[in-house]
């Protein structure tokens, strides 16, 4: 079997035969030239070099499959995880009651099954707190690590191909919890969900608790103020005065390393308002702040290495850490393209951020609204809205839509520079294609910019 590995945790156990049919589903569903090439059946017992040839080729065909806008986001592929960690974990299909924390430290206790997804939980959650449906697209399910001082270090987003209880549970650790938080990156989205009690509930909670935890800065002036406003239960106000501090809207991830001045730079990165915020220690134990806009990001990538087990099953046993890495190409100045490298074990949930942010303000861009951006149930069966397919960023950057003009224009303005081609690897080390995820939102330089 193979070990399917989500953010450095074991998700599933899968045999290549599972595999290949999922492979022949997806291809009966997709036609041939749309599903990635499937590493071939041999009929002689493999040598333990075919047998890691053919994992590094089944890892680059699911990565493949998963970065790709249709397949990865079709039912077929998610349910086929969903059911692949729950049989790995072996819990059975039953009624259980799970919690979910809201910012407040309060306790939502909701009735589900452990064969529920993602978008499932989420609802039976907005149902509990009397949530209107046009607003449970504003927030979502994340992962999270309670740290010794009460505050919450993001494991993850919840994602669709996986089953939130089984996924909570199968840690065996008290201290991850399921949280429900807003899930969008621009405030003028608060309005919506300011229209409703419950909304508004929420979101002055997540505010609240924000600011405690030092995640929005707040001077004594501003303090004074919003103590005021807490006494007269002023929650709108509130809201209103927290969104002028800075980071409003942030989250703020744990200290990690960066190679960006110089290697071994410790720094705190925050993501919002569009971009990823770096405070940055440098060796001289001066302290830098500055913001990579996402915007200017052409690319970024997620890479792991996780370290060899002597155990026959593949699992490391106790809990050996996985070094996890986020770098992100970006356009420095008119004609300069620079690898900004962050090794954070949080590196998944900066790239979900990363990847969040692009959807957003695409949506923006289309006209669209995030109202819509929920599944819809439809006989029973859970269907994307439109609007929401309409946004998936394409892994590939190097040939763009003949409409798109913007992408090509850029394309000619970067002349001085090597654009390192996404689509075929300079190198055979280089890493592959698919490891990329290309920025529909990426946009040049101009004169007036610098």
């Amino acid at each position: 079997a193979y070990n399917i590995h989500v953010n450095g945790v074991l998700h599933c156990r899968v045999r290549y035969s599972q595999l290949l049919g999922l492979h022949e589903q997806l291809r009966k569903e997709y036609g041939t030239n749309v599903v990635p090439a499937f590493p071939p059946k041999k009929i002689f017992t493999l040598t333990p070099a075919e047998v890691e040839q053919r994992r590094e080729q089944l890892e680059k065909y699911m990565q493949a499959v998963r970065q790709d806008p249709m397949l990865g986001g079709s039912e077929t592929f998610n349910s086929f995880l969903r059911k692949a960690q729950q049989e790995t974990q072996q819990i059975p299909t039953e009624e259980v009651v799970l919690e979910v924390l809201l910012s407040n430290g309060q306790m939502v206790k909701v009735t589900i099954l452990t064969s529920d997804q993602t978008e499932d939980v989420l609802e039976a959650v907005a149902s509990k707190l009397d949530l209107p449906d046009d607003l449970v697209g504003y927030f979502s399910l994340f992962l999270v690590r309670e740290t010794k001082d009460g505050a919450f270090s993001f494991v993850r987003k919840l994602q669709e191909f996986e089953l939130p209880y089984v996924s909570v549970t199968s840690l065996h650790d008290p201290e991850f919890r399921i949280i429900l938080r807003k899930s969008y990156w621009d405030s003028s989205y608060d309005d919506d969900v300011m229209e409703h009690r419950v909304g508004l509930n929420l979101l002055y909670a997540q505010t609240v608790s924000d600011i405690e935890h030092g995640w929005i800065l707040v001077n004594k002036e501003q303090h004074r103020q919003l103590k005021s406003l807490q006494e007269k239960v002023s929650k709108k106000e509130f809201i209103r005065l927290a969104q002028t501090l800075k980071y409003y809207g942030y989250l703020k991830f744990d200290p990690c390393v960066t190679d960006f001045p110089e290697k071994g730079c410790h720094v705190v990165v925050s993501a919002g308002n569009n971009e990823l915020n770096f405070q940055v220690r440098l060796p001289s134990e001066q302290i830098k702040e500055g913001s990579f806009k996402v915007t200017r990001m052409r690319c970024w990538r997620v890479t792991s290495s996780v370290p060899m087990s002597n155990g026959p099953s593949g699992s490391s046993p106790g809990k050996s850490e996985v070094k996890l890495e986020l770098a992100f190409e970006y356009l420095m100045s008119k004609d300069r393209l620079q690898w900004v490298t962050i090794t954070s074990p949080q590196a998944i949930m900066l790239s979900i951020c990363l990847q969040s942010m692009v959807d957003e303000l695409m949506v923006k861009k289309s006209g669209g609204s995030i109202r819509k951006m929920f599944r819809r149930r439809v006989n029973g069966a859970l269907r994307r809205s439109d609007s929401q397919q309409a946004v998936k960023s394409p892994p590939l950057l190097d040939s763009p839509d003949a409409s798109r003009e913007p992408m090509a224009k850029l394309s000619s303005k970067l002349t001085s520079v090597s654009l390192r081609g996404i689509s075929h690897s300079s190198s055979t080390n280089d890493v592959g294609a698919n490891d990329f995820h290309g920025n529909y939102a990426f946009e040049g330089i101009g004169d007036e910019d610098l």
